[in-house]
């Protein structure tokens, strides 16, 4: 197959509307910037609030699950730990069984941070939600589960 010396125009046009990971790209990020901003008062970021979220459990969890469900990789997830540690809002310890493994929980002082985010991030959800008629959000929802 002989491919042009330059791609035309009008495959940039196409991939800026159409893109799937383009668009999801620039809601992810103009999403985050929101959040960042409703949670700056707390010097907290909205990956940080999802992280210490992450955490809020009967049982602390491993890192592996974590990183499972904060779709991240261990070393992303320890780097993004190490600033929640210095706070002291989350402790990293050997698991009990596998001392290889590590278990992942808040702190006190982090149990206080995520109860004080948590109305910041309900107030800001609804704020953003509020404009898209009624059942669009979850249909949004059950599409970006599926590409999850």
């Amino acid at each position: 197959m002989a491919y042009p010396k330059k791609l035309p125009f009008d495959a940039t046009l196409m991939v800026r509307d159409c893109c799937l990971c383009l668009h999801m790209q620039r809601a992810a990020r103009n999403l985050a910037r929101i959040f960042d901003e409703a949670l700056r008062p707390l010097d907290l970021t909205n990956g940080q609030f999802s992280l210490l979220m992450s955490l809020n459990r009967p049982h602390p969890p491993t890192m592996k699950e974590v990183s499972s469900l904060l779709a991240m990789d261990r070393t992303t997830l320890t780097a993004a730990l190490k600033p929640l540690e210095r706070r002291e809002l989350v402790r990293i310890e050997p698991d009990e069984d596998d001392k290889r493994s590590r278990r992942l929980s808040l702190t006190p002082a982090g149990d206080r941070l995520l109860a004080q985010a948590f109305p910041i991030w309900q107030r800001t959800h609804e704020e953003i939600e509020a404009p898209f008629p009624a059942g669009e959000i979850d249909r949004l929802r059950t599409h970006l589960r599926a590409l999850s």
